[in-house]
């Protein structure tokens, strides 16, 4: 399957108010409505989504587009490491971005491991809507249902998070891939495979461990943890895009992370698994943007 990735229109760094920079990626017209995109596990602001060739109706009336703004979390790509952050620093670091980039309360997109970062905006109020995309479920909650192996890491992470960190330290953006490619049905691997998206995809783990391995562990500690924000308490409208061969992400496909979460819509896609985000751009980010603006 061939799915067109681009690269980014420009690319950034914005000093928040501690010193740190923030690294960001834009797709789209300079003057569109943003969306910021939490990118998946060990990949950063230079894979986006497939291509915006088609989106041009969206903001409305006479709308133009959507402008697609991907994050560095801290010590991935190019943004300043923040050894012990937590998701509520993720947080205000979205809030510092989007006062002094003059973005307002922009949608979000979280994927993959991206996605309980994106949540944590969400239940604070941070962004105007929410869609989640192949999104990591919260597995602390009921580690008893995982599989050994993940199981085992789960209940690491809560009794020892640095020992956890240390053991995510040790992954490589080779493992990575390798790690994906080993758990992925057909229908994910037909576009993992495709030379352009594998390139991207490559270039994008490499960026991610461009600093060494320590953001990306620090991202898995506190995705694999009890996220301390409270699902019950979010305003805003979400959506929740699994695809219907995904095994990985979630147990059962983010149903029960949509039942947590007030007046969530659950799309459920045939036909593929975690790759959804590539092959549904145009659905995912036009309901997104109905959301926003409804």
């Amino acid at each position: 399957m061939s799915i067109r990735i681009t690269a980014p229109d420009r690319l950034g760094t914005t000093r928040l108010p501690d010193g740190r920079e923030l690294a960001w990626s834009e797709w789209g017209p300079p003057g569109a409505p943003p969306v910021l995109l939490s990118p998946g596990a060990a990949t950063t602001r230079r894979l986006g989504t497939a291509a915006l060739d088609g989106l041009d109706g969206l903001g409305g009336p006479g709308g133009h587009g959507v402008r697609l703004i991907g994050l560095d979390r801290p010590g991935l790509g190019a943004s300043t490491p923040a050894p012990g952050r937590t998701f509520a620093d993720f947080v205000q670091d979205v809030r510092d971005l989007c006062a002094l980039r003059g973005l307002g309360r922009p949608a979000m997109a979280g994927n993959s491991q991206g996605a309980p970062f994106a949540l944590a905006c969400a239940a604070a109020g941070a962004v105007s809507a929410l869609a989640v995309v192949a999104g990591s479920d919260e597995i602390a909650a009921d580690p008893a249902a995982l599989p050994a192996g993940l199981r085992d890491l789960v209940e690491l992470t809560a009794a020892d998070p640095a020992a956890a960190e240390e053991t995510f330290a040790r992954f490589t953006p080779r493992a990575m891939w390798d790690m994906v490619m080993a758990s992925s049905p057909e229908s994910d691997l037909a576009v993992y495979r495709d030379p352009g998206f594998a390139a991207a995809y490559r270039a994008a783990l490499e960026d991610a461990f461009a600093q060494g391995p320590a953001g990306y562990a620090r991202d898995t500690v506190l995705a694999m943890g009890r996220w301390p924000f409270d699902l019950g308490a979010v305003a805003v409208p979400v959506d929740l895009w699994y695809g219907a061969e995904d095994t990985a992400h979630s147990p059962d496909n983010g149903a029960a992370l949509a039942a947590r979460i007030p007046g969530a819509r659950r799309h459920l896609v045939p036909g593929i698994g975690g790759a959804v985000l590539w092959t549904h751009t145009g659905p995912i980010l036009r309901t997104l943007m109905e959301r926003a603006a409804g």
